[in-house]
């Protein structure tokens, strides 16, 4: 089998609509964050081969400060061309139709220049705070309405951290934690209150995961909103999350004043790039 984008979107394809309605339940379960994972995405020695197509982590890029600490790359022509097919076989439109089917979510649209998409790496010391996701594009035209996060570390064990926590109730709460379980895909929506985090990694190894985003003209609310991504700290964190706090506002603040990014992302997959 050629494992192009396109032979990889009839394997997702397949599952999907086997679990169509068993994730379209799940997805749909009141008073929390709306979510849903479905296992065995891909036949094992499939899954092991993106993993094992995954650089090092020097080769990615760092985010490090008091947010978060990982790796992440979007440039993906730099890597193993598997990275590349298996990011854009998400975005394959047999494949969002199924996952509008599974959110109920309308009119969804994959985003080409991978923003804040691509792949992540997290190896011992690594996490993410909690935090809600930026609500909309890089050039602020759309939503951003659904994270698709494809887990793909053979024998990832739960302890090892590195996991999803979802704070269904804020962030003074208990979180919800969906173990990054190798070949897991998890679906998970983007609000105004979608507040979620990656635990500590506090073992070797390093946690892979394909990231892809989802994009609406229309808010997953029934009303309009903005905000930059916004972290806080955990409930252990109270100084930090004074702090985390203060800088979410500020970058808020700005952004809303200027409209436009000060600071232009990197994060983005510039098919130009020589």
């Amino acid at each position: 089998m050629v494992l192009n984008r396109n032979t990889l979107a009839d394997l997702i394809l397949e599952k999907l609509v086997l679990k169509k309605e068993e994730l379209k339940k799940e997805f749909s379960i009141k008073g929390r964050i709306n979510s849903c994972f479905i296992d065995d995405l891909l036949p094992e020695e499939i899954a092991k081969q993106i993993y094992d197509a995954f650089p090092s982590p020097e080769e990615m890029a760092i985010h490090k400060s008091l947010r978060e600490n990982k790796r992440i790359a979007a440039q993906m022509d730099l890597y193993n061309p598997l990275l590349e097919e298996i990011v854009f076989a998400f975005q394959d439109r047999r494949i969002v139709d199924i996952v509008e089917k599974i959110t109920s979510i309308k009119e969804m649209t994959p985003d080409e220049h991978l923003y804040a998409g691509g792949i992540s790496l997290m190896a011992h010391g690594n996490f993410l705070n909690p935090h809600l996701d930026n609500s909309h594009d890089n050039d602020r035209e759309n939503y951003r309405v659904l994270n698709l996060l494809y887990y793909v570390t053979p024998d990832w064990d739960e302890n090892n951290g590195g996991n999803l926590e979802l704070w269904d109730n804020g962030t003074k709460s208990k979180q919800r934690t969906i173990h990054s379980k190798f070949n897991r895909l998890v679906l998970m929506i983007t609000n105004k209150s979608s507040f979620h985090s990656v635990s500590k990694v506090i073992s070797q190894g390093k946690r892979c995961c394909v990231s892809n985003y989802y994009f609406s003209k229309h808010p997953a609310e029934n009303e309009e909103y903005f905000h930059v991504t916004s972290f806080y700290g955990r409930p252990e964190q109270p100084i930090r999350n004074v702090v985390l706090k203060i800088d979410a506002t500020l970058r808020n603040l700005l952004r809303k004043i200027t409209t436009k990014r000060v600071i232009e992302t990197k994060h983005i997959y510039n098919k130009n790039k020589k």
